[in-house]
């Protein structure tokens, strides 16, 4: 059986990203199942986002830094953030 706790919805941080070399990196966050409504559509491959500031970050295809990271796409809208498991 899963554990299906997790931290209140108002805990979820005004920015966060899946790059463990980002200061907004929370791994105990992210092991949780975290989504991102961008423009209200459900967005699945968001690296990056900041909610008071209306940004996303999501690849661009598959291109690649010369450390090997993929590039990035900053998207402005509006960032909604929420736990996929708590029944949105």
């Amino acid at each position: 059986m899963t554990d299906h706790t997790h931290p209140p919805a108002d805990r979820l941080p005004d920015r966060l990203s899946t790059d463990p070399a980002s200061p907004y990196y929370n791994e105990e966050l992210l092991a949780h199942d975290i989504g991102i409504r961008f423009k209200g559509v459900e967005k699945n491959n968001v690296e990056e986002y900041c909610v008071s500031e209306g940004w996303i970050r999501v690849p661009a295809g598959n291109a690649r830094d010369r450390h090997g990271n993929p590039l990035t796409i900053k998207l402005s809208g509006n960032v909604e953030p929420y736990f996929r498991d708590a029944g949105s």
